[in-house]
């Protein structure tokens, strides 16, 4: 074994005994919850259990929940297992990558299992067994539809897929949902970003108020945006040469891509450092005690 991995390895097991030597002092990582009843017009009262701050885990009717406080513990776990990817790519972080690819993909298989199959196709061909079983909320009285059988034998075409003699079925429903979603894909496509862009810049360039006086922030900020997806437009024109005023203004379609460019890759990385920030505050505040942004624990 390599020194650095012998040194890393040493310092999490520390950071490890540090982290139990800490929940066994203070207590972190808790979840306490309150028993509530809620009323529900088809079944009745419903009882469900709402998370209390720790600070009121004294109260009669407030109890320490395992189930919950098992859940932080591995949350805190797998967010540390992912974050030590910092140190290399170590088993720890293929661990816990493995973790997240399996459960992301057993959660949506059976999110796609339930909203397509039972809620869509079940529940448009036998209607009456799902009310007594899956859905018991549905509706009275619906009929079979039977126009579900067509997709029903698509899908069962497409586990042809699986039979080496007889993947040849499964290119003829495939070749169907790909041009039909290409289809729609492309209305929607046209409508949000063509039509919709067009129509956002057909704007007036001088503005009014409702008072019929000059609004001069509502001129520049018209010229502007009409200006520069003229400039834009002016880059990708490709039919005359780039040079004398066309190249000029090509060349402010350049800045004005890039500056949009840097705009959005600046938003993606704010929204990465908004969910860092966030898996900060749930280790150093409800799993580890540390911080107490919102003083959920005074008095405690």
């Amino acid at each position: 074994m390599q020194r650095e991995t012998l040194i890393w390895t040493a310092v999490m097991v520390l950071g490890g005994l540090v982290l139990l030597v800490h929940a066994v002092r203070v207590g972190n990582g808790r979840v306490y919850v309150r028993e509530v009843t809620v009323a529900d017009v088809k079944s009745g009262p419903v009882v469900h259990y709402k998370g209390v701050p720790p600070s009121l885990h004294n109260e009669a009717d407030v109890s320490l929940s395992v189930p919950r406080t098992i859940g932080m513990w591995i949350a805190a776990l797998c967010t540390l297992g992912i974050m030590s990817f910092v140190l290399g790519d170590n088993p720890l972080y293929k661990l816990m990558e493995s973790i997240f690819v399996g459960v992301s993909a057993g959660y949506l298989m059976v999110a796609a299992f339930w909203d397509e199959i039972v809620q869509n196709l079940l529940k448009g061909l036998v209607p009456g067994p799902m009310r007594d079983s899956f859905l018991p909320g549905l509706e009275e009285g619906l009929n079979p539809d039977l126009t579900y059988l067509a997709p029903l034998a698509m899908s069962v075409m497409m586990l042809w897929r699986l039979s080496p003699k007889g993947a040849w079925i499964a290119r003829w429903p495939l070749a169907f949902f790909i041009g039909a979603t290409a289809g729609f894909r492309l209305v929607s496509y046209l409508e949000a970003d063509f039509t919709q862009q067009i129509n956002n810049t057909i704007l007036p360039l001088i503005v009014y108020t409702a008072d019929k006086s000059f609004d001069v922030w509502g001129t520049i900020r018209n010229v502007l945006i009409v200006g520069g997806v003229l400039l834009g437009l002016v880059y990708f024109f490709f039919s005359v040469p780039h040079r004398g005023v066309v190249g000029g203004l090509a060349r402010g379609g350049v800045w004005l891509l890039m500056i949009t460019f840097g705009a959005s890759f600046g938003y993606t990385v704010m929204g990465r450092i908004a969910l860092l920030a966030d898996r900060l505050q749930f280790l150093f505040d409800d799993w580890l005690w540390l911080i107490d942004p919102t003083m959920q624990r005074v008095g405690m």
